[in-house]
């Protein structure tokens, strides 16, 4: 039962890799014995992270490129395939997010939103997925949102940004999964990381959330890994164009 599971010497392009919930999974994969590949666009933090990896014994490797430009991505991708070999995985991580009331939402904050949370989900994609339609095999992870199917004050670009890669993920599913690629997409609720902090400290907020979500507490990144490794391996072989929602059943309840 335990090949079902297994991952082991599979290649994984994690976008945005670098720090965050990104990070969380490159390390839970590697522990899984994959070889992992950390995309982002900062130098120093993406070789920061490779090498603490790197101490614990994992294999990895960097890919800087920026996943909302056409050029970089399809050079950073020709690298990979070129140098290192086959994407077995790709995991879209690479997200942004910018807080403001609707009314006066700036235009340039919903670009730069729509331009790295979908646009760079697309591209990223397309590139990765002409290897893999050749091969005929892969599988490709979309990390979605609670706001995939919730809204929020000030978060409405972001929220219908990860709602398009919701459906993203279905229209991948539709013409890509004849090509034995399975994708799919993890959705994950209230999580404690250093960039929720801030929330996690307010009492209020934090009274509300373990009110309204069922298991009565945020969530901890580590708990998104098994999921990943799920959606990675051969127990999903045959499940394509889901999301599973990680949120300790917060849109379940009402």
């Amino acid at each position: 039962m335990s090949e079902l599971f297994d991952i082991t010497q599979k290649r994984v392009l994690i976008t945005g890799a670098s720090q965050g919930i990104g990070f969380i999974l490159a390390r839970g994969l590697a522990q899984h014995g994959a070889e992992i590949i950390i995309n982002g666009t900062h130098a120093e933090r993406a070789e920061k992270a490779a090498s603490t990896l790197h101490e614990e014994g994992f294999t990895v490797h960097v890919a800087l490129f920026d996943v909302a430009n056409a050029a970089e991505v399809q050079a950073g991708i020709n690298h990979i395939e070129n140098t290192l070999g086959p994407i077995d995985i790709l995991i879209n991580n690479a997200g942004i997010q910018r807080r403001h009331p609707f009314t006066e939402f700036p235009l340039d904050d919903w670009n730069d939103i729509m331009a790295v949370n979908q646009t760079g989900v697309f591209l990223v994609s397309q590139a990765v997925a002409r290897r893999m339609t050749e091969r005929r095999a892969g599988k490709i992870i979309n990390i979605c949102s609670m706001q995939s199917e919730l809204g929020r004050d000030t978060i409405t670009p972001y929220a219908a940004s990860k709602g398009a890669v919701k459906m993203l993920t279905r229209g991948m599913c539709v013409e890509l999964a004849r090509h034995n690629i399975q994708v799919n997409g993890i959705a994950p609720g209230y999580f404690r990381t250093p960039l929720t902090e801030p929330l996690v400290q307010d009492k209020a907020f934090s009274e509300w959330l373990c009110k309204r979500t069922p298991a009565a507490r945020w969530g901890n990144p580590e708990e998104l890994i098994g999921a990943a490794v799920f959606l990675s391996s051969r127990a999903s072989d045959f499940i394509n164009g889901h999301l599973i929602f990680v949120d300790g059943g917060m849109l379940a309840a009402v």
